[in-house]
């Protein structure tokens, strides 16, 4: 009966930290990266380089723990505003939501007599939970978390981007763009794997879709640079 009852762990419930993680070690690498590579073709000595890799990794942080933040919690207002709305209905008019949930779940397939049975056992017990869930689609699995999102965010943005900047520090000066090309996209695709084995899906899938994006983000980078006549040599 205990293994009949054990909770399980679905991916999705990995869903809202999972996509800002892996949003901020993409963005981390590729943008510190990016910036790294800009500066190496104009200079000739280390300490600028990094200087510039270790700047733009603690705005590029601070930037994406924001931006998250800010994001989610809009997700989370209208969440708010769209429950409290509900639990208003409920009290004015609570036949005709107790209607509204049994058409739902008619349409899912229910018979209307079961339908309008299990529609009121549902809000004899969470009348607010039961809409909240089958009418408006919120749950404990993909509710708006915005601390969570905007921690995720930035500490996988600062993971990200200390690759390229490490890179910056013990690499050859005379080599610095191309070990940059070279290892950005191996940290992309070890990016791609952790992301398909942490989210349950198929890793050539992700490895291939992130690197490919990757590598137009860099080459749109090298042919910029190249307009303005920069040397990669």
């Amino acid at each position: 009966m205990n293994n009949i009852l054990k909770k399980e762990d679905h991916y999705l419930g990995r869903s809202g930290w999972l996509r800002a993680s892996i949003l901020g070690a993409n963005d981390g690498i590729l943008s510190t990266a990016s910036l790294i590579i800009g500066v190496a073709a104009a200079n000739v000595s280390r300490e600028p380089i990094v200087l510039a890799g270790v700047a733009g990794l603690v705005a590029g942080a601070l930037s994406m723990a924001a931006g998250e933040y800010v994001s989610v919690s809009s997700q989370t207002d209208i969440e708010t505003s769209d429950l409290a709305r509900e639990e208003k209905e409920l009290r004015e008019m609570p036949q005709e939501e107790l209607k509204e949930l049994a058409d739902i779940y008619k349409a899912r397939g229910l018979s209307p007599e079961l339908a309008m049975r299990v529609a009121q056992e549902m809000t004899e017990h969470d009348a607010l939970g039961a809409h909240a869930r089958d009418e408006l689609g919120i749950n404990s699995l993909t509710r708006a978390r915005p601390l969570q999102a905007a921690f995720a965010s930035g500490a996988s943005f600062i993971l990200g981007g200390l690759l390229p900047v490490i890179t910056s520090m013990l690499l050859p000066l005379k080599y610095m763009i191309y070990w940059q090309y070279i290892l950005t996209t191996i940290f992309l695709i070890i990016l791609g794997a952790y992301a398909a084995k942490a989210g349950g899906s198929s890793v050539k899938k992700a490895v291939l879709r992130i690197t490919f994006w990757g590598t137009i983000a860099m080459g749109v980078t090298a042919y910029i640079g190249h307009l303005f006549g920069v040397s990669l040599g």
